[in-house]
């Protein structure tokens, strides 16, 4: 007899629980009216994931069990459904990261999860308690074990359900996206599941968590490891296959994506979710004729939509005719409110009340500092009395050097582009241009410059890019030593030059808003180097 098993690739709001309660069942009723024998929710689905230290409040979990008892109740109206949620339990005096079987009104079993991750963006360590045995359910004669995330990281817990008699296994997942992550989630399984000859069920959360994109690419794989069903990407979905024992048939297969593609849809959600979730009205740019802000600008309206965006250019003596044809070139393409407001007489001000305490000095980097931290305090400015938040533009190029002002071009609530390297900006702008050309090409082929002095460009104080963003992944994402990065052909100046500003920004980056995470190490989370250190390699 054949088992139809539902992925309910849902979107949960951490701390959300009725909200995420009603879209459980919402999915679940889906489910059995497509014929679905048990529905698979992601991790910690109830609640929300990472619910961080809200695991450390009782009343959390108090209200996790009143509501998950609560939903039991409701889905008893889907008689013979069985019902996988995640969620988190306090047991005398133990917390776990526990999955619970619903049906038929009852909790019929729970399982709490083995392997706790600890490092990178997770430190479940410090809050849950591992637990210890297998949970296996038997539905028309097949056995379904159950695992969460980074059980099948390491192969104990698939094994562990398998000696219990498990013939399928249920995977709920909270996996975080970043690039190529989606081929990392699959050697893992084949390695360490269906090399038990176990095939599987992985259902992935979707949505943004502050700094994290849960990107769903929810999947099922045979015994041989071979994808047998995959679910979209950077959006709820809800797919069902069947099993005829431990055979599973072919199911949907979503359509394979380019990384760019991936990655520009993860960061339209990042905005969506940070927006939304925590209820902005809307957001606020700094347009200033260059790629880093178009790109932002159009993430944003992509996100949320045209009437929730607005724009503003903020020229300065030294910014270019073609940054504001380029600006007004944009924003008529992709409909936002658009204004310009001049800083000239702020700086005017700025530089007359210093006159006296700068007298005999060159100009230099303060004054261009200065004219970023105007801009910046009219955009708070506007913030504060229309209640919407500024979008940041800089990018991971950028705060990997210093190559940003603090309280200027810094100041915002999110940063949407915070873990896109330069050359990847540049990506992301022609694959956007490849679905609509809202970007000018003119901001594509001239070079970047701040616009903050006579003349200037980015490589006036910058490594061309190319080399910046090499040096700083060798080093920065994939830990390199400097010998390792000299023997990948860069000059031992550049590198030099490069790790030391690294180093000495720590501060600024500690002092940035939050931001999207794509990569498998962002400043951030993954990112944890002291501001004070003498260490030199």
């Amino acid at each position: 007899m054949s088992v139809k098993v539902a992925i309910a690739q849902i979107n949960s709001t951490v701390g959300d629980i009725a909200g995420n309660s009603r879209n459980i069942a919402e999915f679940a009723r889906r489910a059995a009216e497509r014929g679905a024998d048990i529905v698979l929710t992601p991790e910690l689905s109830l609640v929300g994931y990472p619910p961080e230290d809200l695991l450390l409040r009782q009343a959390f979990y108090a209200k996790t069990a009143e509501a998950l008892q609560a939903l039991a109740i409701e889905l008893a109206a889907l008689p013979d459904l069985y019902v996988v949620v995640g969620h988190p339990t306090l047991q005398e005096g133990r917390r776990f990261n526990a999955a619970s079987v619903l049906r038929n009104g009852q909790v019929i079993g729970s399982y709490h999860k083995l392997e706790l991750p600890n490092d990178s963006v997770f430190d479940e360590k410090r809050y849950f308690s591992s637990g210890e045995q297998a949970l296996v359910f038997d539905v028309k004669g097949t056995k379904f074990g159950i695992n969460i995330c980074e059980d099948t990281w390491f192969p104990r817990a698939p094994a562990l359900a398998k000696e219990a008699g498990a013939e399928v296994l249920l995977i709920l997942n909270g996996s975080p996206y970043h690039m190529n992550k989606q081929l990392l989630r699959l050697d893992v399984m084949r390695a360490n599941v269906t090399s038990q000859a176990l095939p599987l069920v992985f259902a992935n959360l979707v949505g943004g968590q502050d700094e994290l994109i849960f990107d769903g690419n929810s999947f099922v794989m045979d015994a041989a490891g071979q994808l047998v069903a995959t679910l979209a990407h950077a959006q709820e979905d809800l797919q069902l296959v069947e099993f005829d024992g431990a055979t599973v048939r072919p199911g949907v297969m979503a359509p394979v994506m380019s990384i760019e593609a991936q990655v520009y849809q993860a960061l339209v959600l990042g905005v969506k979710d940070y927006v939304g979730k925590n209820g902005f009205p809307c957001v606020l740019i700094g347009l200033s004729g260059g790629v880093d802000s178009a790109l932002t600008l159009a993430i944003a309206v992509d996100a949320l939509g045209a009437d929730k965006v607005r724009a503003i250019m903020m020229p300065s003596p030294y910014t270019a005719d073609i940054s504001w044809l380029d600006s007004r070139d944009m924003v008529e393409r992709i409909k936002v409110r658009y204004d310009e407001i001049s800083i000239n007489a702020c700086f005017s001000a700025f530089r007359d009340t210093l006159a006296d305490e700068f007298k005999g000095l060159k100009e230099d980097t303060t004054e261009e500092n200065i004219q970023a931290r105007i801009r910046g305090t009219l955009l708070m400015a506007m913030s504060n009395k229309y209640g919407s938040i500024v979008l940041t533009t800089g990018n991971k190029s950028e705060m990997a050097v210093g190559y940003c002002t603090l309280y200027g071009d810094m100041a915002g609530g999110f940063a949407v582009i915070k873990d896109i390297a330069k050359t990847l900006v540049y990506r992301l702008c022609t694959y956007r241009n490849s679905v609509s050309p809202v970007i000018p090409e003119r901001i594509l082929t001239r070079a970047p410059s701040a616009e903050l002095r006579p003349d200037q460009t980015d490589q006036d104080s910058l490594p061309p890019y190319e080399v910046l963003d090499g040096i700083m992944q060798m080093y920065m994402e994939e830990n390199s030593s400097i010998a390792d990065i000299e023997a990948a052909g860069y000059r031992i100046e550049d590198i030099e030059r490069i790790t030391r500003l690294i180093k000495i920004n720590e501060y600024k980056r500690r002092q940035a808003p939050v931001g999207i995470r794509i990569t498998h190490r962002a400043f951030g989370r993954d990112w944890r180097y002291p501001i004070t250190s003498r260490f030199r390699e």
